[in-house]
């Protein structure tokens, strides 16, 4: 597939800000997918080409947050269990259900967390303070993950703010360490995805590095701005996010 240098250069600015947005909230597919189907991909083989970006951003965005102490890694596998599980259900159902099952699950989803985040601001946020849970103690935590891995798996778009309502809403993270737990997260699944679109030979591999190259340089930035922030500033990002997001779900 040949890559015009505009084009590459579009791919580019929009993955910056995708990365930015996917490492802070959520939804930054929003942009990157129809960018993607612009260039006459199908929307089965955008969704699989955008995880190659989805990949290599979530893996700037960890190692951001470790490097400044706000990714705990010993949770990190008791985390990822369900998650994965329910990221590998996904991946198989986005390779053998249509198209166009992607876009009302999106919206519902987005509209969901965004009717959430305004009823109960403390699922995404919890008060300063509050203890951390453990995953095999929280049973609703391992549902939640488990539903939040398939829906990673299946759509990607969107899944930080599902993501985040269960880290921070049953396991009581704050957005910081919320959000670099999300992006392990994210990666796990996302590595159980790529292998299957890889498989049904559905990646576009030009324009998925080159959109990397964006969403790579966005997630470090979004990092600095994180652990820096004040908590309010990232929750009312949040917020801003999910309310946009579910306009881009409802046009595309």
């Amino acid at each position: 597939m040949t890559i015009s240098l505009e084009y590459s250069f579009l791919l580019v600015s929009l993955g910056v800000i995708a990365g930015i947005i996917n490492t802070l909230a959520g939804g930054g597919s929003n942009l990157t997918l129809p960018a993607l189907m612009v260039m006459g991909m199908p929307a089965d083989v955008a969704n699989a080409t955008n995880r190659v970006a989805v990949w290599l951003q979530c893996a700037s965005g960890m190692t951001g947050f470790r490097q400044h102490n706000k990714l705990d890694t010993q949770d990190i596998i008791p985390v990822l269990i369900p998650n994965v599980i329910g990221g590998l259900c996904g991946a198989l159902a986005a390779a053998w259900l249509p198209p166009s099952w992607v876009k009302p699950l999106l919206l519902g989803t987005l509209l969901t967390m965004t009717v959430i985040m305004l009823i109960r601001p403390a699922t995404f946020a919890p008060p300063a303070g509050t203890p951390v849970k453990h995953v095999s103690q929280t049973p609703s935590a391992w549902v939640g993950l488990l539903l939040a891995g398939f829906y990673g798996g299946f759509v990607q778009a969107g899944v930080g703010f599902v993501l985040l309502a269960a880290l921070c809403g049953t396991l009581n993270y704050d957005l910081v360490r919320g959000n670099a737990l999300k992006l392990a997260c994210t990666l796990a699944f996302t590595t159980l995805s790529l292998v299957v679109f890889i498989a049904d030979d559905l990646i576009r591999w030009a324009p998925g590095l080159i959109l990397a190259i964006g969403t790579m340089l966005g997630a470090r930035i979004a990092v600095r701005f994180a652990v820096s922030a004040n908590p309010k500033v990232l929750k009312v990002f949040l917020l801003v996010m999910t309310l946009v997001g579910c306009i881009a779900a409802y046009t595309f």
